[in-house]
């Protein structure tokens, strides 16, 4: 009766992640325990799921996302108020969207078990690499105010349905009376970091009734050298305004 219960959740195994740090960065890795409680009655753990979560927006609302997956492959039998603590090490994907702007991400771990799968989440503090520190201070220097950081739906960049827009405006510097606003979208990997801009100018009411006002460009960012970045973005700027 135990093991039947078990499968609808009653009296089921647990789980709890303990990362070594919560504030993390995309790319690094992070060590962490999983431990894993036994209930009531034996329990078969095919494998262990960590997955990376957040929301993005769409044109209907609001959805869960996956940003990426790791697989603890090893199975084990899980015996009734056994305790076992897994040592591993969880990498940060790459494309994890930063926690700004009221963006949540949280690592989900899943035992897959007969019936009802355990879970536990864990919310992450997702801070900028140093590129992309470089990005942002770059705007900065060029008047630029961070105004939204939001996931949106997208097709054809990177390998999720969704990105991380930053929408900044102009609060002051070069641009201050050219530009309603400017949009960035990072693709961050080993060794560069991709960033597509657009650019909405100043451009009418006509224009905007048409986007005949809104440009995009796109360069790379190969190094944490805030001044380099700003030399980059301010020309996309000024070849589209």
């Amino acid at each position: 009766m135990k093991k039947v219960l078990a499968t609808v959740g009653i009296g089921n195994a647990t789980v709890d992640t303990v990362l070594a740090s919560e504030t993390v960065q995309p790319g690094e890795t992070v060590d962490a325990e999983i431990r894993v409680e036994g209930g009531n009655a034996e329990q078969e753990v095919r494998h262990i799921d960590l997955e990376f979560e957040t929301y993005y927006h769409t044109e209907d609302g609001r959805r869960e996302g996956t940003v990426d997956t790791a697989r603890l492959t090893d199975g084990f039998t899980i015996e009734p108020d056994e305790s076992r603590t897994i040592d591993t090490q969880v990498e940060i994907p790459w494309g994890t969207p930063l926690t700004m702007g009221g963006v949540d991400v949280w690592l989900e771990t899943e035992l897959d078990v007969t019936g009802i799968d355990p879970e536990d989440e864990d919310y992450l503090d997702v801070r900028p690499t140093d590129r992309q520190q470089a990005v942002f201070d770059a705007a900065e220097s060029l008047g630029l105010s961070l105004r939204t950081a939001k996931n949106e739906e997208v097709a054809g960049w990177g390998s999720n349905r969704f990105v991380q827009e930053f929408e900044f405006t102009p609060s002051g510097g070069p641009f201050r009376g050219d530009l309603d606003e400017i949009e960035l979208i990072f693709d961050p990997g080993p060794d560069s970091l991709r960033v597509a801009v657009e650019v909405d100018r100043r451009g009418g009411l006509l224009a905007e009734m048409t986007d005949t006002d809104e440009r995009t460009d796109s360069f790379a960012v190969e190094t944490a050298d805030a001044g380099a970045v700003e030399r980059d973005l301010r020309q996309i700027i000024e070849r589209h305004t």
